[in-house]
């Protein structure tokens, strides 16, 4: 703004313009930006006394399984001198594990086809072609560390180009790259309809977005959760039209998101996530000095605290705590205040006001927040960073089914998810 622009302005437009410049930048806490982006802490103005003392020590665990056990005796008495033999009993003092990787070089299976002629007749008979003359030379363990450094590692085909080279001694192209990760995507999609069709069974779920590249044009990946599947999808376009056509009609009790439009109106009730109302209330709280945003926060805390131990109390506790909480709210929105910021908050809460609590209505079935769902999602924001995007709808649409089905059975605890990748190639 330059000072014509400034002259134009009316004393109200002046004075607000001033507030607004004073107001405090947006953090992580305040706001969706990643923690990366916040301003660091200068050394000189730190807590004096140095670094923080750090946890008490401690040393790995021995492995479970060891490949072999190599037991050392004494061979001579410290005391007399005399000789030990290696049959005398003893006991274990102590253990210790040595691990190493084994050298890593693929393994080559050369098929012959022969011609013998045969002796009764002079007749060249030649053998069968091999299943291994047929397709792609590389086996599915091949398919499976191409797609696990593509999709969990976020690898471009050069760095995986080279980390096939480098590791694994294994030249291959990056056209040959691209067409086994093609191959390899396309075994997931009977797992991922699975899981698309448990989520349309579903009765709560949650959804989220961010943005992504795709064909040098912006798009989104998309995620939805339920308690039996995590579905992924890509998509050129942030509408609603989405969730439409993934849920084919399907209309769950309970949808749980944050309160962008398209992720709106999809069920017979809406929980709101509270923490992104959390983050726009410590900015208001820290930028005006209206005591609404204050109170708005301990609401918040409540509400927290309610969600953390729903499990744990009764029902009748339950609806006291909801209509404390409801009550709390009728005080709160009937408050008038000059402040922009306590006001726009106080409106946010106002329109949200049948989101807040469907939580306490559906104990251990509805979450507060959707933390879930943009777990779910960071991945695709590192892939993201890292990549810039897909160059192609395949890719994305295909990382998005592998992510489906890993996600998806990593609902269960203790999944390896380069296992579950290996399993699903290799079927």
């Amino acid at each position: 703004m330059d000072r014509t622009d400034l002259q134009r302005l009316t004393k109200e437009e002046l004075i607000d313009l001033v507030l607004r410049m004073q107001r405090p930048e947006k953090t992580s806490r305040t706001s969706s930006k990643p923690p990366s982006s916040d301003r660091k802490a200068r050394r000189d103005r730190a807590k004096p006394g140095g670094a923080k003392a750090g946890h008490e020590g401690h040393s790995r665990a021995m492995s479970e399984d060891a490949d072999r056990i190599i037991d050392h005796h004494p061979s001579q008495c410290l005391c007399c001198r005399a000789s030990l033999s290696s049959d005398l009993a003893a006991e274990t003092v102590s253990e210790h594990d040595k691990i190493e990787l084994p050298a890593i070089r693929p393994l080559i299976e050369r098929h012959r086809r022969l011609a013998v002629r045969c002796p009764s007749c002079g007749t060249l008979v030649v053998a069968a072609v091999p299943d291994a003359a047929k397709g792609t030379p590389f086996g599915p363990r091949v398919h499976a560390v191409a797609t696990y450094l593509k999709t969990f590692q976020a690898l471009s085909y050069e760095r995986l180009q080279g980390a096939f080279a480098n590791l694994f001694g294994l030249t291959i192209s990056q056209g040959g790259l691209m067409n086994m990760l093609r191959r390899a995507q396309g075994a997931f999609a009977a797992e991922r309809d699975k899981a698309v069709a448990a989520l349309r069974r579903a009765k709560v779920i949650a959804s989220d977005e961010t943005g992504v590249r795709i064909e040098g044009s912006n798009a989104y990946h998309w995620v939805f959760r339920c308690a039996e599947a995590v579905v992924h999808q890509a998509a050129p376009t942030r509408g609603a039209v989405v969730v439409r056509s993934l849920m084919d009609g399907h209309r769950p009790d309970v949808w749980c998101s944050d309160r962008y439009a398209a992720q709106q109106g999809h069920a017979d009730a809406h929980q709101t996530c509270l923490a992104h109302l959390a983050r726009d209330v410590a900015y208001a709280d820290e930028a005006s000095e209206d005591m609404l945003p204050s109170r708005l926060k301990r609401w918040l805390q409540r509400a927290f605290a309610l969600a953390d131990g729903i499990e744990t109390f009764a029902a009748s506790t339950i609806a006291g705590k909801r209509r404390a909480l409801e009550r709390s709210l009728d005080h709160i929105f009937a408050t008038t205040t000059s402040c922009d910021l306590a006001r726009d908050i106080q409106n946010k809460f106002r329109r949200a006001r049948d989101q807040l609590l469907p939580f306490a209505q559906w104990p251990g079935m509805v979450d507060a927040t959707n933390n879930a769902c943009e777990r779910a999602l960071r991945p695709a924001v590192v892939q993201r960073k890292i990549t810039n995007g897909y160059r192609a709808m395949w890719a994305a649409q295909g990382e998005a089914d592998i992510r489906t089905v890993v996600d998806t059975a990593r609902l269960a605890p203790g999944t390896n998810p380069f296992k579950i990748i290996l399993q699903t190639v290799s079927a």
